[in-house]
């Protein structure tokens, strides 16, 4: 009589995941629909796509004649200013070449975009052709961010492609804690490359600092960031020392020094919570007081992803010996597909407490989202494609404008809370459990 129960019970089992696995499929194909809709339906839109690609190679070209790319009016066809290190001046030369790219840039950033899909890592296993298509979905779908990049012309692509590329080398399966430096290798190149993509928006440098939930030896995971700080830094010393002109430039540039210009500030329109908490002082009448603001915008960013973050890890060591950071330096090696999971979890916390989030970053934020996405079980992952590419993507196909809301942020707020509860969820079941449980 047993074995028929367990018989009928692993029948009804099998029943249930099958219809689970049919019912996501749809969910799936339906998101897929609505995002390539809403791309072929910005095609068809009468709009001067492509305004930062210009703007970048219009800085390139300026250089190039002699000319101070940080004043707009050496800039042909635009009002925007060029936001990045000078360094960046002669890196970008090749790209802007022939102007192939501000010609053809959408068709080439679909290309980029999909690729971060496919290079994007698995968390300690082979990845499926399901996976790849979740990486690929989210990375064009996720948050609307790439259609604003898209849009935009934005070098946010590169962010994101070289962002996927340093995650597949820094995700790697964690060898035991031998000391075999050969299996540093990639990691150490992919801090780099992280470094690297960390100068470009100087704001986002936080980031670097999830690397110590690497699943490694805490010398190896020192290294790692102290490779990754040197590569941030790497761009600032060379645009000081082979371009100080161009960089006190710059430096007026970006705060506003440069009169009757377009500037980059963080007062700058943008989803950000630093944004919203200037929206709320200036909703109770205090829209000079700037420590209120810094004060509320740390709060909500400390409430909303930083302590909760720090919560769950505290409850996955709290049952280790020694002092906090040898239990969690322990906890990471013994469970290295969670370590690698918080790490890119964290990654994507710290990328979304900056304090000037545009439209266009959120595809970055995509890049890490996507790492996440394909190991959540079936109702997180629904959750997911639902909230964090479904909705905004109607939203969008509307005719609404994603510019100067809080839309983005909120949807990729909801987005690491259902992650994150489904990664405290995982922990608590691994948990040992008692003799009476």
């Amino acid at each position: 009589m047993s074995d028929v129960t367990g018989t009928a019970r692993w029948l009804g089992s099998a029943d249930t995941a099958a219809r689970r696995n049919i019912w996501l499929a749809c969910l799936f194909a339906l998101v897929t629909l609505l995002v390539l809709g809403n791309l072929a339906n910005d095609t068809a839109m009468d709009v001067n796509y492509g305004w930062d690609v210009r703007v970048n190679c219009a800085a390139v070209d300026a250089h190039a004649d002699g000319l101070d790319p940080y004043f707009v009016k050496n800039l042909k066809g635009t009002k925007l200013s060029y936001p990045y290190l000078p360094a960046t001046l002669d890196v970008f030369r090749p790209l802007c070449a022939g102007g192939f790219l501000a010609g053809h840039h959408r068709g080439v950033f679909v290309v980029l975009a999909v690729l971060c899909g496919l290079l994007l890592p698995g968390l300690g296993r082979a990845r499926s052709v399901r996976d790849v298509g979740l990486g690929v979905l989210c990375s064009l779908g996720a948050f609307v961010g790439f259609e604003w990049v898209l849009a935009s012309g934005n070098f946010a692509i590169l962010g994101g492609f070289l962002t996927a590329a340093a995650l597949a080398l820094l995700l790697r399966p964690a060898k035991s804690a031998a000391h075999d430096d050969r299996n540093d290798v990639p990691r150490v190149a992919g801090a780099a490359l992280l470094g690297l993509v960390m100068s470009f928006k100087l704001v986002f440098c936080p980031v670097l600092a999830a690397l110590y939930f690497l699943p490694l030896p805490r010398r190896r995971k020192l290294l790692l960031i102290m490779v990754a700080g040197f590569s941030f830094v790497l761009p600032i010393v060379v645009s000081v020392v082979f371009y100080p002109h161009l960089f006190s430039s710059w430096l007026l540039a970006i705060t506003g020094g440069i009169p009757d210009q377009h500037s980059v500030q963080l007062e700058e329109a943008n989803p950000s919570l630093l944004l919203l908490a200037q929206s709320v002082v200036d909703r109770i009448g205090l829209a000079d007081s700037k420590p209120i603001v810094f004060a509320i915008y740390a709060l909500a960013a400390t409430a909303l992803v930083l302590a909760p973050l720090g919560w769950s890890m505290l409850r996955a060591i709290r049952n280790g010996e020694g002092s906090l950071l040898r239990r969690l330096d322990r906890w990471l090696i013994d469970h290295p597909q969670a370590a690698m999971r918080v790490t890119v979890l964290a990654m994507y916390g710290l990328y979304l407490c900056s304090p000037r989030l545009k439209e266009y970053a959120f595809f970055e934020l995509a890049v890490y989202a996507a790492v996440l996405i394909v190991d959540l079980p079936a109702a997180a992952l629904a959750a997911v494609l639902t909230i964090g590419i479904a909705i905004p993507t109607l939203v969008s196909i509307t005719g609404n404008t994603i510019e100067g809301g809080f839309a983005q942020i909120a949807v990729a707020l909801t987005c690491f809370w259902i992650m994150l509860l489904d990664f405290s969820a995982m922990l608590e079941r691994a948990e040992p459990r008692g003799p009476h449980s």
